[in-house]
């Protein structure tokens, strides 16, 4: 049995942010974070590290079959991609001129709502 991290992992990427892969064979794939673990650090990443698995016949479908599902990736494989740039950039922290912290790109200095 695999012993879990009880440390929680911290981050700065969120859900629904555009990340692109920078390790392992899904290398330069795109896509959005549907999910964060933040116990074992991993991220399900949308369209991208797909597995195959095979679906017995339900109500909702009734042929069952194969079906393709994406399994997670490690968080240290990911990073913010930034749409300016055009490519994988940091992300740092920073006050806005109310004092409130934000998110920022730090390729191009850009805010990240």
């Amino acid at each position: 049995m695999k012993k879990e991290n009880t440390k929680k992992i911290s981050t700065r990427i969120k859900v629904n942010d555009e990340v692109i892969v920078i390790a392992g064979k899904n290398r330069k794939q795109r896509g959005k974070v549907l999910a964060i673990n933040k116990n074992s650090g991993r991220v399900i990443v949308q369209g991208v590290n797909l597995r195959k698995r095979f679906a017995r016949p339900t109500q909702e479908n009734p042929k069952g079959g194969i079906i393709e599902v994406e399994a997670s990736l490690h968080i240290s494989n990911i990073q913010y991609y930034d749409s300016k740039e055009k490519k994988g950039t940091k992300i740092k922290m920073n006050l806005d001129k109310s004092g409130k912290k934000v998110r920022v790109a730090a390729l191009s200095g850009r805010e990240i709502d």
